[in-house]
């Protein structure tokens, strides 16, 4: 959504209801800790709703700004703005993890992992034009009461919750696979203190029992025994309001039945590749992808008759992928198991990660892509086996099947109550998503210079990306110079 325009109705009830919801949980241990440490805080998230610059109050000292790589326009303008009024910038989050050097350019401050005593350093003593880290594993976040100001604001309606508000918890850091596209690769897997997430949970039953909880680790309960441990312990009280990342792995047949009776609600397991990462889906390395597939649905199966709600992620355009059997098995996948929402995303190369590397290492980036392209359904690499027209066809063979009138049937013939809702909800938000790549199709046909740039032939970015850029920036658009838009690639292993 552009910033500065509150969009077509869609995306505004969208926001409010939904997009809101994502709000993360660093910036709000960032803004607790500046609480304690004695400063006057002001904490906003953007998801569209005004003018983001109007957030914030206009005399501030130092503004902590995080977001996504989808988001980094947009923060690099809000950072132009707040620089012109003398106010410290500081960047964390995923982006400036992930393409820190290209961050400098706008930031004062660049910090790619945090704690409660680097922000102290930070604000007693700003290190203006350095990227920082606080190279310890963060052990501990502000509890959800001490969060609840940050809460209110964030995912709640006017500071109350409403049906679709939520509550983000975090029982862990880091991920015990190394899937080289993944951006916690080499992040160890630290469980975080018990005793704070059982006081967590027990103060949101009693405070806000109605509102569903979020759980934002890279894969939830690896330590599966313990973390289930603390959660029947608190009082069950029927209702399902839990919604995990977790990997197929994990989530034996043994362990289902105490996840639903905890109240699991919505489960999000990784499947990733028909010919690649099966350990996350319990697959094994030797199998075929039929082989894989058959044995992937039987597993949703079983954890469909537990839990209502499945999703599923899904990579097309990985170097095992090749000719139509990736895409015909993902569209059986759809039909075999309708109660799984699949998610089928384009490979992006992060920074920080193995895949960005061997990528940037082999010429495969398209360099001059602004990195707030860094999201379907924009193909930011030249693609080992698939060209940019045939890539594009395919994705819109998969879009087609997966939001046809036949498949919705099939969804809401096997969900009930909100899942249905969500199963319609999502249908008609991604038909506005087949309408898009059959038009990235199309442009790949018969815009020579359009297609001469996705197959790495041409380093210029077509004007078509520049009013992309610009219509999402709004009126921030003059802020940001066609030379501000080059990004600043990093060298293979640094940041």
């Amino acid at each position: 959504m552009s910033a500065g325009r509150s969009g077509d109705w869609t995306q505004r009830v969208s926001g409010h209801l939904l997009l809101k919801q994502f709000a993360s949980i660093m910036p709000q241990a960032v803004s607790v800790w500046c609480r304690d440490l004695g400063h006057q805080v002001f904490y906003a998230t953007y998801y569209g709703q005004k003018d983001p610059k109007h957030l914030l109050p206009n005399d501030l000292d130092l503004v902590f700004i995080s977001g996504h790589t989808q988001a980094s326009a947009l923060a690099y303008a809000l950072a132009k703005l707040y620089r012109q009024e003398k106010t410290v910038t500081v960047i964390g989050g995923p982006h400036a993890k992930q393409f820190s050097n290209d961050c400098l350019r706008f930031f004062d401050v660049v910090v790619r992992d945090c704690d409660r005593a680097l922000i102290a350093e930070i604000l007693d003593a700003a290190p203006l034009g350095e990227i920082v880290t606080s190279g310890r594993t963060l052990q501990s976040i502000p509890s959800v009461q001490e969060r609840m100001p940050e809460i209110r604001a964030s995912t709640f309606w006017r500071g109350r919750p409403y049906p679709f508000a939520s509550i983000s918890l975090v029982t862990s850091m880091g991920c015990p696979y190394s899937c080289d596209f993944c951006v916690d690769w080499n992040k160890p897997y630290v469980l975080l203190p018990l005793e704070r997430l059982e006081a967590d949970l027990r103060f949101i039953l009693d405070s806000f029992p109605r509102v569903i909880v979020g759980f934002h680790d890279a894969n939830f309960a690896v330590k599966f025994d313990e973390v289930l441990a603390v959660l029947e312990k608190v009082p069950q009280d029927g209702r399902k309001r839990y919604i995990m990342e977790s990997s197929l792995s994990v989530l034996r047949r043994s362990r289902l039945e105490r996840l639903q009776n905890v109240g699991c609600l919505y489960m999000i397991p990784g499947v990733e590749s028909w010919a690649a990462y099966s350990d996350k889906a319990a697959a094994g390395p030797a199998l075929s992808g039929r082989e894989k597939l058959d044995r992937v649905v039987e597993h949703f199966e079983l954890i469909h008759a537990y839990i209502p709600g499945l999703q599923a992620g899904l990579m097309f355009g990985l170097d095992v992928d090749e000719g139509d059997e990736p895409v015909e098995l993902t569209k059986e996948f759809m039909t075999r198991a309708p109660f799984v929402w699949p998610i089928v995303g384009v490979p992006t190369p992060f920074g920080e990660t193995p895949f960005y590397d061997r990528y940037l290492a082999e010429g495969r980036i398209l360099t001059s892509m602004p990195f707030a392209f860094y999201y379907g359904p924009y193909l930011v690499t030249t693609l080992k086996n698939y060209g940019p027209v045939a890539y594009y066809e395919k994705l819109v063979e998969m879009f087609s099947h997966m939001t046809s009138g036949n498949m919705l049937f099939k969804r809401l013939q096997t969900t009930s109550g909100r899942i249905r809702l969500a199963h319609v909800a999502r249908t008609v938000g991604f038909r506005r998503m087949l309408g898009t790549l059959r038009h990235f199709a199309e442009l790949m046909k018969t815009d020579r210079q359009f297609r001469a740039f996705h197959e790495g032939e041409s380093p210029t970015l077509p004007e078509f990306y520049h009013r992309q850029y610009e219509r999402s920036l709004g009126r921030y658009a003059a802020l940001m110079s066609r030379e501000d838009r080059q990004p600043v690639h990093n060298r293979p292993g640094h940041a």
